[in-house]
This record gives C-alpha cells, sequence and structure tokens, in this order.
C-alpha cells in the first residue's frame, strides 16, 4: 500500500492551518438504550412473591369444631329462672288487675271539733294545759275492712310537743266511720322563752294555733290477702282562748 507524500511546510511567516476537526453524526434519543444491570433483574425476581405460597398463607385453617355436652345442672337452673320469671310475671299481672278492679283508697283523720280548756304558767317556761279534740277516723273503702293497729296522737305548739296520747286499737268495715275523743293534759311542760312569750301573746289575741300530729299502722283485709302500712296525718287548728276556747279553722292532711 502506498503512503501518501507529507504536506508541503508552510511558507515562512504564515500561520498553521487549523487542525482537521472531526465530523459527528447527529443521534436521536429514541436511538439511546439504557440497558438495566442484570443483578437489579435478578433482585427483583428474587423478591417477586410466590403466588401459591400467598394463596396457602390466605387460606384459613378449619379445625372441627369439639362436641361438649351441656351439663344437667345447668339445664335444671335454667329452667327452675325460667319457671321463677312465669310466677313472678303472673303474680305482677294478678296484682295489677286486683289493684284496678278494688281502687284501694287510704283512711282519713279529721278533727270535726275541738275545745281548749285552759293555759296557765307556773313560771316564765313551765306550761300547763288542758286541750280536748274529737277524731274522726273514716274508711272510705268499698271492698276492703281496715283495722288500726297501732294510734298515737301528738299535741304540739309551733315544733314543741306540749302532749301524747295513746288510742286503743280498732277495725272499721268498709265505709264506716269512728269517732275518739282525745284529751291532752300538759303540766309543767318546759317551753323555751321565746315560745312561752308567744303563746301569752296567742292567748291575749284570742287566736291559738295548735298542732296535731298522728302516727297509725293499718292493716287492710281483702279476703285472704292481708297487708299493712303506716300512715302519717297532720292538722293545723286554730283556736280560740281558754276557758271556753273552741275550734275556729282546721287543715288535715293524711299520707302514707
Amino acid at each position: 500500500m502506498l503512503s501518501l507524500p507529507p504536506p508541503p511546510p508552510p511558507p515562512p511567516g504564515a500561520s498553521p492551518p487549523p487542525p482537521p476537526q472531526k465530523q459527528t453524526t447527529p443521534v436521536s434519543l429514541d436511538q439511546i438504550v439504557i440497558s438495566k444491570p442484570v443483578i437489579n433483574q435478578q433482585a427483583s425476581a428474587s423478591q417477586k412473591p410466590d403466588p401459591d405460597s400467598t394463596e396457602n398463607s390466605r387460606k384459613p385453617v378449619l379445625r372441627q369444631p369439639h362436641t361438649r355436652r351441656t351439663n344437667p345442672l345447668i339445664w335444671c337452673s335454667a329452667i327452675l329462672c325460667l319457671i321463677f320469671c312465669l310466677i313472678l310475671i303472673l303474680f305482677g299481672v294478678a296484682t295489677l288487675i286486683i289493684f284496678l278492679s278494688i281502687k284501694p283508697r287510704t283512711p282519713a283523720f279529721d278533727t270535726p271539733n275541738a275545745s281548749l280548756n285552759g293555759i296557765y304558767f307556773d313560771s316564765p317556761e313551765y306550761f300547763n294545759g288542758d286541750f280536748t279534740f274529737l277524731a274522726n277516723f273514716s274508711n272510705p273503702n268499698r271492698r276492703i275492712d281496715v283495722r288500726f293497729e297501732y294510734l298515737v296522737i301528738e299535741l304540739y305548739f309551733h315544733d314543741r310537743l306540749i302532749g301524747t296520747q295513746a288510742v286503743q286499737p280498732f277495725s272499721q268495715r268498709r265505709g264506716e266511720a269512728r269517732l275518739e275523743s282525745v284529751h291532752f293534759i300538759s303540766s309543767l311542760v318546759y317551753l323555751p322563752q321565746n315560745l312561752g312569750v308567744e303563746l301569752q301573746k296567742q292567748v291575749l289575741s284570742n287566736r291559738v294555733n295548735y298542732n296535731i300530729r298522728g302516727t297509725f299502722k293499718v292493716r287492710a283485709n281483702l279476703g285472704l290477702i292481708h297487708f299493712s302500712y303506716w300512715l302519717h296525718s297532720r292538722c293545723e287548728l286554730l283556736m280560740s282562748s281558754p276557758p271556753t276556747g273552741v275550734l275556729v279553722s282546721h287543715r288535715c292532711k293524711t299520707k302514707r
């Protein structure tokens, strides 16, 4: 192969020729290919889950139930509880029917008449008095008989007890009323000075205020059915001055 002769040297004083430029051809972006490393492909392949293993892990494990026999003692307890509940329901329904058909009412207590016979003081703090009132007990029930087994009546001036009296037990048939005379004698009853002065002022003004409190234990009889309860009566009495004190006005209330 023949070699080309070297180019002639440039003349003195002339600039050397520029070096030859390499010719580059443009490359499009579509032709650029980036190859993935083999290591990453192997790692991704190794990290890919096995579908068979995931399906097996998601499947629930079925276990055969153990058949256990119920203790007979539990069955007996459940049957007894059921019977008790039925008896309780029937008893409640029967009580409601009886209550609605009979409509029991509370016996009443009243004071239709009273007399204030005497009030005097041995000293500014010791009081003596004589008071009588007529107690009216009535049974408003039409089908129930009652019996007053315990009766205590107390006499108060303001909130100070000045007399107490017990009444003998008695029975009342349906729709019956009974009058009892109750006599209070107060002898040397201590009164605080302010209450003693207040009582003397009321005697001088011809207006004496007394309070009566009654506590009664009542037994109601309806054939073979008996039940007891307590009654509490409160009466406010306005009396004229002794020795001929009479009942001017009164207000009574009885509740269970």
